[in-house]
């Protein structure tokens, strides 16, 4: 069953077809890689999946539904989170805050409930505390819920930014270059908490990465973006071992 499909997505910048023929199809729980040198067009993609860019041409099915052209928000609640190369923490709040902002797609009450401090804001608080410390102790995070986000190590930033986007319910998790910045240990670390992530949420995901260790160690399935067109698509050996692949990345 496909979580996503998408066919022949495209969009121009001032004439310069940055994605043109797009089409990728994604099954349920695969972990799926999206590659390429820089400026293939790969964080593009990723923006016009989540509504940040509007398509020119082409649909994007999530789930067998039509999100094309769908706002940012809209698209959250049909169940697409994302992290960021630059980490998009609330730097300012805590660890437990920063997971609760993602719990507050599932969790509503009016801002006199909120003002007012009445018992369904109180109800609809304690049960957010109590879900996002879940999530956090899945994490490994959850003794350092109150910790400001901002004075986390590098690596444990990066996995409240998961955490935070897991919070939002996704059918269907993007994470562009989570290891950029990384030193090897902490390269490792990661791996395993994605691993974690497919496997105990049931979850689908789809990454941009150029480590190609973390690409080859966990992608089952990669499609190479080149000049923003697809070059190769295929199981995740085989299209590393493709000459033109070799050729994109290191020239002839």
């Amino acid at each position: 069953m496909s979580i996503l499909e998408v066919n022949n997505l495209g969009i121009s910048f001032g004439g310069l077809k940055a994605v043109d023929d797009f089409s990728v199809t994604i099954e349920k729980n695969d972990l799926y890689g999206l590659i390429g040198p820089n400026g293939a067009g790969k964080t593009t993609v990723f923006n016009l999946l989540t509504g940040v860019y509007k398509p020119d041409k082409g649909f994007i099915k999530l789930d067998g539904k039509n999100i094309t052209g769908k706002s940012c928000v809209e698209i959250n609640k049909d169940g697409i989170a994302r992290t960021f190369q630059n980490i998009r923490l609330f730097s300012q709040l805590s660890v437990l805050d920063n997971v609760k902002a993602g719990l507050h797609n599932h969790h509503e009450y009016t801002t006199l409930e909120g003002i007012l401090r009445l018992p369904r804001f109180r109800a609809m608080e304690k049960e957010m505390d109590k879900k996002a410390l879940e999530l956090l102790d899945v994490f490994g995070l959850v003794n350092h819920a109150n910790v400001t986000a901002s004075n986390l190590p590098y690596g444990m930033q990066r996995k409240l930014e998961i955490a935070r986007a897991m919070a939002t319910g996704p059918k269907l998790l993007l994470l562009d270059e989570p290891a950029a910045g990384m030193n090897p240990n902490e390269t490792a670390e990661l791996m395993e908490t994605i691993r974690l992530v497919r496997d105990r949420f049931d979850m689908t995901i789809l990454l941009i990465e150029h480590d190609m260790k973390l690409v080859a160690g966990i992608c089952e399935k990669l499609t190479v973006l080149n000049f923003g067109r697809i070059l190769c698509q295929g199981e995740t050996l085989e299209v590393l071992h493709d000459p033109e692949v070799v050729k994109a990345y290191l020239g002839d």
